[in-house]
């Protein structure tokens, strides 16, 4: 875990939104850098875009756990 330094101003928007999104101030600055992450790794597509393929991934994963319980 680190520190990173952040103008006031951003940290009131993510305050703001993470009341908003009912999530930890911490959260909601981790969901804003993973999806900007993501959106300069693919700039072609949408925020709309960028959340199916997390949920996709998240989908992907959650079979592929329940198939490994059903194996052990």
């Amino acid at each position: 875990m680190g520190i990173i330094k952040i103008s006031d101003d951003v940290h009131d928007d993510v305050r703001r939104a993470s009341q908003v999104m009912s999530r930890s101030i911490n959260a909601q600055a981790e969901f804003w850098i993973k999806i900007g992450r993501l959106a300069e790794r693919h700039p072609t597509m949408s925020f709309s875009e960028i959340i199916q393929m997390e949920l996709d991934k998240a989908d992907a994963a959650e079979a592929h756990d329940s198939a490994e319980q059903v194996v052990a």
